[in-house]
């Protein structure tokens, strides 16, 4: 049995879509059925709690990457030694860097090989020299416009890895406990909608009054809505449950908030985190996505969707964390009646609100 690291250092959405390539590499590419590979996550404060979560991760080593994590801590000696180190104490001595297409897996890479793994496998258009065993170039090995998971796993094939029979490839978690039941409670209430309006970058929210009327349209639609969002979003969700709707706004940890979204029959929301945590429970989204990233590499994967938003506003593929078009007109044209509608035609492809209860399978 190896111990390989697979690297992914940035957000807790980027770390879920890893899943499909962290199981491919626990799994090797063993026909005769040996003990799967031991897989160290190498990821960020962000991703720490998602990493947890995702089958084939045997451990979890967070490290804040000081060219990924924003704001950036310092690039010290000590910062490099620390992940050195445990490298070293780790005996690893292969190693996947996931990456974006913005992101160099070459200065990890460097630091991998001063720590001693022997075989490094990333994506690259920069000249890796000896920094790279096995190196992809994008746009020549493979296509840039794809999603995320499939990039991810396209590298851990590259490394000589697959997902096992019968694993379709989409995201997945492993279930954990749900503390204070608070997915149980809403389960017997019969079903509900959740709507997530927080962003971690202003240019990919909706505005709260939007969502808001959302709201109040999908209750008088007859609908029971759950309104989520993590601690520093309390005002905002608020705001938005307004003074019927049920408002979990900081009151649920990630496990606790994967069972809520697991339970739901739809899930409204941008391009966040939560989009790709339903997706890897697998409830359809109502995904209200700017396009300051391509919608086709970061849109939820795998489960029904309803895409929102003008793909070909004046943002498109800017990157931008505050809107760079006056009136944030990519979003703000999408109306609340539009939202309602795109989650009526996601209840009826998949069934009557009124009949339809969801289990979660891991």
């Amino acid at each position: 049995m190896s111990r390989i690291l697979v690297a992914r250092l940035d957000s807790m959405g980027d770390v879920l879509l890893s899943g499909p390539a962290l199981r491919a590499v626990a799994n090797g590419n063993r026909p005769d059925g040996s003990r799967p590979n031991d897989v160290v996550l190498l990821c960020g404060p962000e991703g720490s709690s998602a990493a947890e979560m995702l089958p084939g991760v045997t451990e979890v080593y967070t490290w804040a990457c000081p060219w990924i994590v924003n704001p950036a801590p310092p690039a010290t000696e000590a910062t490099a030694r620390r992940l050195i180190d445990f490298v070293r104490n780790s005996r690893i001595e292969e190693a996947l860097i996931l990456t974006s297409f913005h992101q160099s897996p070459l200065p990890l890479a460097l630091l991998l090989r001063l720590a001693g793994v022997k075989k490094i496998t990333g994506a690259s258009t920069d000249y890796a020299g000896s920094l790279l065993d096995v190196r992809l170039k994008p746009g020549e090995d493979f296509p840039e416009d794809q999603p995320e998971a499939v990039r991810a796993l396209t590298i851990a094939e590259a490394g000589g890895y697959v997902l096992p029979d019968g694993d379709d490839g989409k995201l997945r978690i492993t279930p954990g406990a749900d503390p204070g039941g608070v997915a149980d409670e809403l389960a017997e209430g019969g079903p509900y909608i959740v709507v997530h309006p927080g962003a971690a970058a202003p240019a990919r929210a909706w505005p709260a009054l939007h969502h808001a009327a959302t709201v109040e349209l999908l209750e008088a639609y007859g609908h029971r809505v759950v309104v989520t969002g993590g601690p520093g979003e309390t005002s905002l969700t608020a705001t938005v449950a307004g003074p019927s709707a049920r408002n979990l706004g900081g009151g649920t940890n990630l496990r606790t908030l994967a069972a809520v979204l697991a339970g739901a029959a739809v899930v409204v929301t941008g391009n966040t985190g939560p989009a790709h945590l339903a997706a890897a429970v697998g409830t359809p989204v109502v995904c209200l996505f700017a396009p300051v990233v391509p919608a086709i590499r970061w849109a939820p994967y795998g489960v029904p969707l309803e895409l929102l938003g003008d793909q070909e506003a004046g943002c498109r593929n800017s990157r931008a964390r505050i809107c760079p078009v006056p009136g944030h007109p990519c979003l703000s044209s999408v109306s609340p009646e539009q939202v309602v509608e795109a989650v009526e035609r996601l209840l009826g492809g998949v069934s009557s609100l009124s009949t339809r209860r969801k289990v979660w399978k891991p």
